[in-house]
């Protein structure tokens, strides 16, 4: 199950499947423990929404303070909503840009980086080989859904890095729920090729509506790689339905700020931070 915890104000779910790994560090955020206003208030941690920059820089610092890791060993995706994965070795400089950052996963065995991901009712999906000490984060809409970009990130774990399925554990965070997302046709017919459709699509109220279930999308593809049942977790809270706790796109009607999720595989010492042009871009 996820437990509610704060460190100095900042409000955040953690798995407790995920808080057995004493090498780890993880966090499904919320929008609370912040300092932004109005549609952002008050945890918003994207630059990109439209709230004022240095409420944003506030907010990460916040973060960064309450879990003692430096803000620019924080690294955040741009999050295109495909299926490609961000794949960082333990050493050495990964990226030169921010177009280079244009993935919706990253996986990786690197110490002392936190690897994000931004939602406000996309699916963020932890995964880690507790053995080998390998990290994925996933964010899944319903285009990297449909592309199964979960099943994906765990093949690539296996194949890539010889983790056995008995030894991957997932954690599926808050998302928009079955509850609350209705579909069109052309959406729907995206998913209707995938195993075990009829568990998470269903006929909406209107005619060519459909309900979706993107956490069960999710669950079925890690599930369908061979990780056990009971190596799955999920928050089981819907973002729209929540809205005194997290930012929801759809419940917002568009205009809203965007939670952070991380994981980081404890070291040492903390990297140093890569520097493009002399400026941090870990984040943004």
């Amino acid at each position: 199950m996820f437990s509610r915890s704060q460190k100095n104000g900042i409000e955040y779910l953690h798995s407790e499947l995920l808080s057995h790994c004493d090498f780890l560090v993880h966090a499904f955020g919320t929008r609370i423990g912040g300092v932004s206003r109005d549609d952002y208030k008050s945890l918003n941690m994207s630059f990109l929404e439209g709230d004022e920059e240095f409420r944003v820089l506030q907010n990460w610092d916040k973060l960064a303070s309450a879990f003692e890791i430096p803000m620019e060993n924080f690294l955040v995706l741009n999050q295109v909503h495909g299926d490609n994965i961000f794949v960082i070795k333990p050493h050495g400089d990964y990226f030169s840009s921010r177009e280079a950052l244009n993935y919706d996963a990253i996986v990786t065995n690197r110490t002392n980086l936190a690897i994000c991901i931004k939602t406000a009712d996309c699916v963020p999906v932890f995964l880690v080989d507790h053995v080998k000490k390998i990290i994925g984060a996933v964010h899944a809409g319903w285009r990297g859904s449909s592309l199964e970009i979960s099943a994906k990130v765990a093949r690539f774990m296996q194949n890539s890095y010889g983790s056995r399925p008995a030894d991957l554990l997932a954690a599926i965070g808050p998302s928009i729920g079955r509850c609350c997302y209705e579909i069109d046709d052309a959406t729907a017919d995206s998913f209707r090729r995938q195993k075990h459709a009829e568990n998470f699509l269903s006929p909406g109220a209107r005619s060519g509506r459909w309900m979706l279930d993107l956490v069960e999308v999710n669950r079925r593809q890690v599930l369908d790689c061979g990780i056990p049942e009971a190596n799955i977790e999920t928050a089981g809270l819907c973002t729209v339905c929540h809205q005194d706790i997290f930012f929801s796109h759809r419940g917002s009607g568009g205009v809203t700020g965007r939670q952070i999720n991380f994981m980081m595989i404890k070291g040492d010492t903390f990297c140093k931070a890569l520097l493009v042009d002399g400026v941090s871009e870990r984040f943004h």
